[in-house]
């Protein structure tokens, strides 16, 4: 992805903190925003406390990929396991700028496209 588009990308993020046991989200709450892992560690599940879908435990893992995908609602809820230091992004203001950018949204929605496989391949064994 180009330079600018990252800096435009990042100049709409805001640095947010959780703490072990803090909620980001819940499924079926609306997809307003996601966020960026900087560190730290969050369980994404289904509901509120049903199976594990992912732990996102490494910098730069994207969590709650619903909202630029297109989904109103969040499919999966997020627990900080640990103190976690993200990134988070609004809706609307990152989806304005994909429109502006389509090169670089489709690099984006490349690299998501390989991370929710990676994620879909990681939970077969609790599904068979």
């Amino acid at each position: 992805m180009s330079k600018e588009f990252v800096q435009e990308a990042m100049d709409t993020s805001e640095k947010f903190s959780c703490n072990e046991g803090d909620i980001l989200f819940q499924e079926g709450e609306p997809a307003n925003h996601f966020f960026i892992l900087l560190k730290g560690c969050v369980l994404l599940s289904q509901g509120k406390q049903g199976p594990t879908v992912h732990m996102a435990r490494h910098t730069g893992e994207f969590i709650g990929w619903s909202t630029p995908t297109g989904r109103d609602f969040f499919s999966a809820s997020a627990k900080c396991l640990k103190t976690a230091n993200l990134l988070k992004f609004e809706r609307d203001r990152f989806l304005r700028i994909l429109e502006t950018n389509s090169e670089n949204a489709a690099i984006l929605f490349k690299r998501l496209a390989k991370e929710l496989g990676k994620r879909l391949i990681e939970t077969y064994p609790t599904i068979v």
